[in-house]
């Protein structure tokens, strides 16, 4: 049985236009891959509801614009996330090198305490395309994710559904972690604070 509780996760989507980023987030929460290309305006989020080790949990996935010129309203749009996924498109070279600048910015944007610890998942997208148009090796990719904290990585079809369920899987277990560690820093940090009246200054000892 599930427990009563809801579980509210925010996650955000981050990487260059065109990677894919939407047709991923509709594919995970719709199972519907739309052919048409339109660029995400500002951002956009959709929810699903999951049970994830029996816990009920609602993770809203924030799709952001890859443009430029919308980068500038990061900082509304990443408050609050509890886990980042960062998306480039195995047929682009420059969306792959993009990756570290988007997850620096993400970091300074969204004022994370402890951005060591802070998870992101990594997704190459369009691995539909024939291998001949494949520009990023399945081995720097994870060599770039080794690098940048052994981060999770996985290879996605977003257009055939491969591998999208298992990556916000793993999405939805790392934002879960996070906002339990974030809930129990809270508590702990109250219970410090805790000063009882009347309490005697000196012991006699």
């Amino acid at each position: 049985m599930s427990s009563g509780k809801k579980t509210f996760l925010k996650v955000i989507i981050l990487g260059d236009s065109g990677v894919g980023k939407t047709s991923l987030m509709q594919q995970f929460v719709n199972g519907k891959f739309s052919h048409q290309y339109k660029a995400t305006i500002g951002a956009d989020f959709l929810t699903k509801e999951l049970i994830i080790d029996d816990k009920n949990v609602t993770m809203q996935i924030w799709d952001t614009a890859g443009q430029e010129r919308f980068q500038s309203l990061g900082v509304a749009f990443y408050r609050g996330a509890d886990c980042c996924v960062l998306v480039y498109d195995v047929t682009n070279t420059k969306s792959f090198e993009s990756v570290s600048s988007w997850r620096d910015e993400f970091l300074v944007q969204a004022n994370i305490k402890d951005p060591e610890n802070f998870p992101f998942v990594v997704i190459g997208n369009k691995i539909d395309v024939e291998e001949n148009k494949r520009l990023i090796s399945n081995k720097k990719a994870t060599t770039l994710c080794s690098n940048l904290g052994s981060l999770p990585y996985f290879e996605t079809s977003a257009k055939e559904a491969v591998n999208v369920e298992q990556a916000f899987d793993v999405v939805a277990r790392n934002a879960l972690q996070q906002e339990e560690n974030e809930e129990y820093n809270e508590d702990y940090s109250d219970a410090i604070n805790i000063h009882l009246e009347n309490e005697p200054s000196s012991c006699a000892c």
